[in-house]
């Protein structure tokens, strides 16, 4: 086999398994922080549009919207600046996601995150597949940001 080849390979099997350490291991890590920050939370409305504050010690407050991106890997890869939201940067930005998914993707955003026409979504919400009533949260969430701007 050609010795470049042989490289490539080599690389590429090594990015892979960063990729994988950095989205499957350092995004546990930041769960247990949501986690933590939740048991500070006082109890939540069943008004899913309003958004609730958690306040964490250091004095800083966390919207529902913001614990529920963080808590389902949301943030790992993406951002929502319409709600103030600094994620990952490997995803786009999702402030216009409600806007824009159903033309992009040819379903509505409540379907796509159901069942997702992009290879790499497939893949994420297939190993952490959503509840109706998350996908209706998210749905809520990405609506309120577009709305913002």
């Amino acid at each position: 086999m050609n010795k470049s080849i042989l490289i490539f390979i080599v690389s590429a099997l090594v990015g892979l398994g960063l990729g994988y350490l950095g989205f499957e291991i350092i995004p546990a890590n930041d769960s247990q922080k949501t986690t933590q920050v939740a048991a500070h939370e006082e109890p939540k409305s069943t008004n899913p549009e309003k958004e609730t504050a958690v306040e964490e010690t250091t004095g800083e407050t966390v919207s529902a919207e913001a614990e529920l991106l963080q808590s389902k890997g949301c943030l790992g890869c993406h951002s929502v600046s319409g709600l103030n939201l600094q994620g990952g940067a490997t995803g786009p930005d999702l402030t216009f996601a409600y806007e824009n998914v159903e033309s992009k993707h040819g379903k509505p955003i409540n379907e796509f995150l159901k069942e997702p026409t992009s290879a790499v979504m497939s893949g994420v919400i297939s190993g952490n597949p959503l509840a109706d009533d998350e996908i209706e949260n998210i749905v809520n969430a990405l609506k309120k940001a577009s709305e913002s701007n």
